[in-house]
């Protein structure tokens, strides 16, 4: 269920009720696979008895509504897959954080400054308290032999990492650094960006993807290179993987996002 907590500003959503406020802003139709979620709304008292959104709501949705700048948060963990994120407008920022199992994601305002940290606290991003002496350590592969050794051990078999190794014909050490795995981590920024950073889509990407693995530290995926768009990775493409440190990671997170320049380059012309 939607609810908000006023004093704090912070709302709890689903995508079917973002959907539902995006089409009252636009003065659509609910279609009827939403309506369940426009009751909600009404329910939690976001929708007054007109159907009206709260003027509360205002900066969450005219965030939503045209964004600036999209970040995306994605981890695969032991209880599945969640996603978070933030939105940047031109004058206010929210950032969501899903629970695993959960429908809703909790919105939040927050500061241009906090922007980084809320990322980063996202994947937990913390000190690694591991050795980093072999930060740096490179280990390559295929994608085909990375399916084949997470299929191994989600198999639920308990199986050395040599023994993982030989079976699947991998790296002793990528079957090493995988039985520590925590999660897999993968964060996309989107923005209009100048034309020369435009894709396909006329839109600006940056990405990365990380493994957190525990005592084994944080290993920073270098091929595939992100951003990866669908169909350019199959099971005979290049892995590697490289040890990295937390504090490499804040600094990548940070140069994911569009600096000033950039931003200023997809507003439009005054006439």
């Amino acid at each position: 269920m939607p609810s908000v907590d006023a004093a704090r500003r912070r709302l709890r959503l689903s995508d079917a009720h973002v959907s539902v406020l995006g089409l009252l802003v636009e003065e659509g139709q609910v279609p009827d696979e939403l309506t369940g979620a426009h009751t909600e709304l009404r329910e939690a008292g976001i929708l007054d008895t007109d159907g009206k959104i709260s003027a509360d709501l205002y900066p969450l949705v005219s965030t939503l509504m045209e964004p600036r700048v999209i970040a995306r948060v994605e981890t695969t963990g032991p209880q599945g897959l969640t996603r978070s994120g933030a939105v940047i407008g031109d004058d206010f920022i929210f950032t969501h954080e899903n629970w695993p199992g959960e429908a809703e994601s909790e919105y939040v305002p927050a500061e241009p400054e906090t922007l980084v940290w809320a990322l980063a606290r996202m994947v937990d991003l913390h000190r690694d308290f591991t050795s980093e002496a072999d930060s740096g350590e490179v280990i390559d592969s295929t994608m085909g032999t990375l399916d084949q050794v997470l299929v191994s051990m989600e198999s639920g078999r308990f199986e050395e990492p040599a023994a993982v190794a030989e079976s699947v014909g991998c790296p002793v050490r990528l079957a090493e650094v995988l039985s520590q795995l925590n999660c897999m981590w993968r964060m996309t920024v989107v923005w209009k960006g100048a034309e020369e950073q435009q894709g396909e889509d006329g839109l600006g990407v940056s990405a990365l993807s990380v493994w957190d693995c525990g005592v084994e530290g944080y290993w920073l995926r270098e091929m595939p290179a992100e951003p990866i768009y669908e169909g350019q990775v199959d099971s005979d493409s290049e892995l590697r993987v490289r040890r990295t440190s937390a504090k490499e990671l804040w600094q990548l997170i940070t140069d994911l996002l569009p600096d000033g320049a950039q931003l200023a380059s997809a507003e439009p012309q005054s006439r």
